[in-house]
């Protein structure tokens, strides 16, 4: 006899691709809705399933792994990031844990650069006159944006994801400069012509460009603070297509109603979907809907990786994106 098909729960609709193939190798339970699932819906699925699906939009925290049973034995997330899932306890607990890294880099780093593009030409601004038919044709002084060229960007955040902005951003031939954790190899500093700086305060002080380009842990938690945010030029702006957290949404908003920092792109937010009404408002802030990613290509490459793992981890072997604690 065949061994039983593992029980498997996916929190959110994804891409058909990769919903016909994970049909064809597991026992699925889709969300045909997209509806996103409640603290009870998730914890009812983790009792039931094998694996589970979850994404970015999914809380999963140590007192809903404790209800979870002994059944689940790995969550395959959809997504590179993970710090909306408890990875200590559910490894204490014996639940795996795998992402999808690597995936959306040029994606990301595309929309980076979109978002810098957008914001110093003041495209959104343009792109309002049109459409409310406000336009009295081309004058001189009209919607003077900012040069690119020889800009000075600033990236917070040198993996995957900095790396791929700072390619983009060099052959806009802006100048490349960076903070990080730790130093990036020298091969990779000169292939890139980036300078690093240990001190984010003075970095910030003098760029032009800021990208958020880093994951959001404790340790980077508002790491873009109101002092921070004081120390940027007026004439600067910032950009974030990767953790809201990472970024005080509230002193960034004031500083940017008060002139004191002229203009944001943010694709992140720090309460989720829940944005600050008055960044609404603002003409020199563009705001997306947490679409970095999203390309078809994209989202199918992130669902194969999810099928990899857990098709490797029903055949007995380890996932090859497992997340360990001391990643995180």
């Amino acid at each position: 006899m065949p061994a039983p098909r593992l029980k498997v729960v996916v929190t959110r609709h994804l891409p058909e691709a990769v919903e016909t193939r994970m049909s064809e190798l597991f026992d699925v339970q889709l969300n045909d809705e997209d509806r996103k699932m409640s603290r009870d819906d998730l914890v009812a699925a983790m009792k039931s399933a094998d694996v589970l699906v979850p994404c970015v939009t999914d809380q999963i925290d140590a007192g809903m792994l404790g209800q979870a049973g002994e059944r689940l034995k790995l969550i395959a997330n959809y997504g590179a990031g993970v710090d909306h899932i408890d990875v200590a306890t559910a490894r204490q607990r014996g639940v795996l844990v795998t992402n999808t890294p690597g995936v959306m880099t040029d994606d990301t780093a595309d929309m980076t650069m979109a978002m810098i593009l957008g914001v110093l030409r003041r495209v959104p601004e343009g792109q309002a006159v049109m459409q409310t038919g406000t336009w009295q044709g081309w004058a001189p002084t009209a919607f003077m944006g900012g040069r690119i060229a020889g800009k000075r960007l600033g990236i917070l955040g040198m993996g995957r994801i900095g790396q791929a902005v700072a390619r983009r951003a060099a052959a806009f031939g802006m100048q490349v400069h960076y903070h990080n954790r730790r130093r990036v190899h020298a091969d990779i500093e000169a292939a890139l012509g980036a300078t690093y700086w240990e001190s984010l305060d003075q970095m910030l002080a003098r760029m032009d460009v800021i990208s958020v380009n880093c994951p959001h842990t404790p340790s980077t938690f508002h790491l873009i603070n109101a002092r921070r945010l004081k120390l940027m030029k007026p004439s600067a702006v910032i950009v974030n297509t990767s953790r809201g957290e990472v970024i005080d949404e509230n002193a960034l908003t004031r500083m940017l109603r008060a002139g004191d920092i002229a203009g944001a792109g943010l694709d992140v937010f720090e309460r989720g979907h829940d944005v600050n009404p008055r960044l609404r408002e603002l003409d020199n802030v563009i705001l997306l809907p947490h679409m970095g990613s999203a390309t078809l290509e994209g989202r199918i490459e992130m669902g194969e990786k999810v099928l990899i793992n857990i098709k490797t981890f029903a055949d007995g072997h380890r996932p090859p994106d497992l997340v360990l604690p001391s990643m995180h």
